[in-house]
């Protein structure tokens, strides 16, 4: 203790020194080469005496680590690696420090994503707040913990996650070790991860987005000029069922207004036919700012309102993501069209995100195509 004070003295003492050096710069020109040579000699102090202390006591006044320490650590971070249990390495805060090989191949998420990223995000929305409760109590000190928690993946199928307190060299806080099992196995059931989502092959996805695009095109043109709710509603049908589970287009003239909803059904369709955009932090930031969003796993439940019940509509149809994107022309936003994906899916890519700007664009020019006995609407939205 003794020594961290006598570095903070050093240091508060360089500081009110660096500052008189700073009131110095008003001095003749005569006098500041000497001037410089008190800035250089404290550049030195810092080089040669407060850096060096600072290492030491960062370092608990502990010598370098060796060239075995160094090798030892690099077998752990193979055995890690290779741990044939999904294994994640967390913070108090369930961000993810590191993820083995087998973590990636559970959860399909790549080990470059996740890092720096919520552990939770990868879990069903019921089960977040349970799981940084025990994470932040292990990290305290309180004691190993276990729990079964659900992928936002795979929601019918339980994860025992098991939680336990490291300390890696060199890591100045308590470290989270949590190991990824399927949970509660019988003795004649193997230990299998769930099942991963098919991957396609790049052409395959291409050729389905050109299908799309084709069939948008063709809505499009067979659209009546001049009915903007007729058009808006047979965009939404063509991108509902194969492209999106959910399709929620609202108008942004004037106040807005919901104009169609496509769900899975007709009775999950109504209740958010009833639900005011306004009531949507999503929606409305997009028709403010004219941008494009697109989230997977979505972290803020609330980001799509509430519905009559006060649960958040995110949560209640198990949303792993989302594309918001904004019908925009003449520097007005006209509409928003929001798709969801929802459950086991895949979540949108950015070749989908970037298909669906483009008919986005498309299906917007339809719409400010007036009717041919009516004139073209001003840029402002009025019809004068």
């Amino acid at each position: 203790m003794e020594k961290a004070d006598g570095f903070g003295d050093e240091l508060a003492d360089f500081v009110r020194r660096v500052a008189e050096l700073k009131a110095a710069r008003s001095v003749s020109e005569g006098d500041l080469p000497t001037v410089l040579d008190a800035a250089i000699f404290e550049l030195d102090h810092v080089a040669d005496q407060l850096w060096p202390w600072y290492e030491r006591l960062s370092s608990g006044g502990l010598p370098r680590t060796s060239s075995a320490d160094r090798q030892e650590q690099h077998l752990l971070r193979a055995v890690f690696q290779r741990f044939p249990l999904p294994v994640a390495l967390v913070d108090r805060e369930t961000v993810v420090r590191r993820l083995n090989f087998a973590a990636t191949s559970f959860t399909g998420v790549r080990s470059g994503y996740a890092t720096g990223r919520p552990l939770t995000g990868l879990l069903a929305h019921a089960d977040r707040a349970a799981f940084r409760s025990q994470a932040a109590a292990v990290a305290r000190g309180e004691g190993d913990r276990s729990l079964s928690v659900h992928l936002q993946q795979h929601p019918s199928a339980p994860v025992q996650a098991t939680l336990t307190a490291v300390h890696p060299t060199g890591e100045p806080h308590t470290t989270v070790l949590v190991v990824l099992r399927p949970g509660a196995p019988t003795p004649s059931t193997p230990v299998t991860a769930p099942p991963r989502p098919p991957d396609l092959a790049e052409t395959t996805r291409q050729a389905a987005l050109a299908d799309l695009q084709d069939e948008m095109t063709t809505a499009l043109l067979t659209a009546p000029r001049g009915d903007r709710g007729t058009v808006l509603r047979r965009a939404a049908r063509v991108l509902h069922g194969t492209f999106a589970d959910w399709v929620i287009v609202d108008t942004a003239a004037g106040r807005m207004s919901r104009t169609a909803v496509l769900a899975p059904s007709e009775e999950e369709a109504a209740v958010l036919a009833a639900q005011d955009p306004a009531d949507c932090p999503l929606v409305t930031d997009t028709a403010r700012t004219a941008s494009p969003s697109l989230q997977v796993r979505p972290e803020n439940p609330d980001a799509f309102g509430r519905d009559a019940e006060g649960a958040p509509v995110l949560v209640q149809a198990n949303v792993t993501s989302l594309l918001c994107v904004p019908l925009a022309a003449e520097g007005a936003v006209r509409a928003v069209l929001t798709l969801f994906r929802c459950g086991p899916r895949a979540p949108f890519s950015m070749a989908e995100a970037k298909a669906l700007d483009t008919m986005a664009r498309h299906i917007t020019l339809t719409i400010v195509r007036p009717h041919p006995r009516e004139p073209a609407p001003a840029p402002d939205g009025s019809s004068g």
